[in-house]
């Protein structure tokens, strides 16, 4: 296993007795913390209006700076999935939200399972999801498994709370799809978690009907403008503060719940559930170390509509850095000071809106992607004869319909005048075979790499392209996804007994959260990632 720097430190706790370990530096519960589309940037610009949760992460613990993710589709079920088991991709095989399933003829999420069932909290859900795509075990299941860990994962999202956790775990929950309740799967409960039923029947979402959402910073602390160029704001909400929670004509609807789950109440809600369960599961009292897992999804889906150079999105991480001082306040109470650890990242950050780019006189734009498939279809119908050739484009990837991708290769320049019609599109970078990425994840050549990483034979796509900075498949807003600094680069923080305070330029990436808690917890955890160097 490769240690990065303070090796000298780290090998002390290596070689030390089983028992001195366990005595010194094993904490009672490891809590990862996962922000939805958070840069790396966010850190330098915003840690001096924070004051209590990432203040006290950024002062008092471990900041590794040069934390980035190295490959190429850098999106939510991904990037959960890969802080999570350690490993990238092309590895633990979750590679997009969804993707086209070649058996079942159909776009499916990466957590959907026909075979099963999904269980709501008083509220009726459809659907089944699980991780039976993850093909590694998670930091939790390991700890479950070799620990007899106790583990809770909460989040907004199914794929979130779903990859962070695993293959099993005593309370896994996440928001219903109509957004207006919460839901587990039968995977982790036949009938329902009590604790989980308790907390949500006390704590409607529905509570948080007629607040308003104001800035909560002295307006001389934000920059830019309010109303910025290209915002796609929710139903309801202008481009500029206040922003209402008061749904359709003033009703508790489908409108509501869109406009709280952008809002800081969101991510407070969580924060309180978290803490709820840690005390009423008993987290960090069993002879073990326990997992709390939390991903905060509400800084996604604002930075979604009004990017990351809006003042909503300073505004949100203000309301985050006290939504995880309250939580730690409560893990301090709880599981007691100097006994817990929390290591935090993001599963991808996100680039600038595009209008705001092309503003300033910057490279950038909107790929259109029904134009994409127009223009391969039209390489192909002399070749191939009329019909469909092109099943489906989903963001990086382009499948043929079944037989087409051989009978194109056995062309060679019907290949090379696909390929250079895709290449040839506004925004694109490269264009990437699927054969050309199959034991490439080791080259020298960094776009090749974050394609190969990426790609998992049999559910990736036959084609894979690359998008030039500032450039999106995105209708309005922005978003990620892409192999470029604005996508890749995030933060990792790290809190707690074992870890050495500082700031870290080691090279690093969200696949060495897992194994560095999993280290402090006492485990050897197999992975691609590695223990980072602030372990003491």
């Amino acid at each position: 296993m490769k240690i990065t720097s303070c090796v000298v430190a780290a090998l002390a706790v290596l070689l030390a007795p089983r028992a001195q370990i366990a005595a010194q530096t094993r904490p009672k519960l490891a809590a990862v913390i996962v922000v939805d589309q958070m840069r790396a940037d966010y850190v330098d610009r915003f840690n001096g209006e924070w004051t209590a949760g990432l203040k006290r992460m950024v002062t008092q613990g471990a900041w590794f700076q040069q934390a980035a993710y190295p490959y190429l589709t850098t999106v939510t079920c991904a990037g959960h999935a890969t802080i999570s088991t350690g490993s990238f991709p092309h590895t633990h095989g979750i590679f997009q939200n969804a993707w086209w399933d070649r058996d079942a003829r159909k776009q499916m999420t990466c957590t959907e399972d026909p075979r099963i069932g999904d269980v709501g909290y008083g509220v009726t859900v459809t659907g089944g999801d699980s991780p039976h795509r993850l093909l590694v075990p998670t930091f939790g299941d390991q700890m479950r498994d070799r620990r007899q860990a106790h583990v809770v994962s909460l989040s907004l999202k199914a794929r979130s709370a779903i990859m962070l956790v695993g293959h099993g775990g005593d309370a896994i929950t996440w928001l219903t799809e109509s957004l207006d309740g919460w839901e587990t799967s039968s995977v982790y409960s036949e009938k329902g978690v009590p604790a989980v039923k308790a907390f949500v029947d006390a704590n409607p979402v529905a509570a948080d009907f007629g607040k308003t959402w104001e800035r909560s910073l002295p307006a001389a602390s934000y920059s830019g403008p309010d109303d910025g160029l290209g915002e796609a704001p929710p139903q309801g909400w202008t481009r500029s503060f206040p922003h209402a929670l008061n749904g359709t004509a003033g009703n508790v609807d489908g409108t509501y719940y869109a406009q709280w789950e952008r809002s800081p109440f969101a991510d407070a809600y969580l924060g309180r559930f978290a803490a709820a369960l840690v005390q009423s599961l008993k987290l960090g009292t069993h002879d073990g170390t326990d997992v709390l897992a939390v991903s905060f999804s509400s800084p996604d889906l604002v930075g979604h509509a009004f990017g990351p150079r809006s003042h909503e999105i300073q505004d949100m991480y203000a309301h985050l850095d006290k939504t995880i001082g309250a939580l730690f306040d409560q893990l301090d109470a709880i599981v007691g000071k100097d006994r817990w650890v929390a290591g935090l990242s993001a599963d991808h950050g996100v680039t600038p809106i595009p209008e705001q780019l092309v503003a300033e006189g910057k490279d950038a734009g909107r790929i259109a992607g029904s134009a994409m498939v127009d223009a391969i279809e039209q390489v192909l119908k002399p070749a191939l004869g009329e019909g469909r050739h092109v099943t489906v484009l989903n963001t990086n990837d382009i499948y043929f319909e079944p037989g087409v991708y051989d009978r194109i290769l056995q062309k060679k320049q019907l290949a090379g005048a696909v390929i250079s019609t895709i290449a040839a599109r506004p925004g694109v970078q490269r264009v990437f075979r699927s054969e050309e990425l199959k034991g490439a994840a080791s080259s020298k050549d960094p776009l090749l790499r974050a394609a190969a990483l990426s790609y998992v034979p049999g559910r990736s796509g036959d084609l894979i392209f690359a998008a030039k900075p500032g450039w999106m498949i995105s209708a309005g807003g922005t978003t990620h996804g892409s192999a470029t600094a604005d996508d890749q680069r995030v933060p990792i923080l790290l809190l707690g007994p074992g870890v050495k305070a500082g700031k870290y330029q080691d090279a690093a990436s969200p696949a060495d959260l897992a194994p560095t808690l999993a280290m402090l917890s006492g485990l050897t955890m197999k992975a691609e990632g590695h223990p980072l160097s602030c372990v003491q």
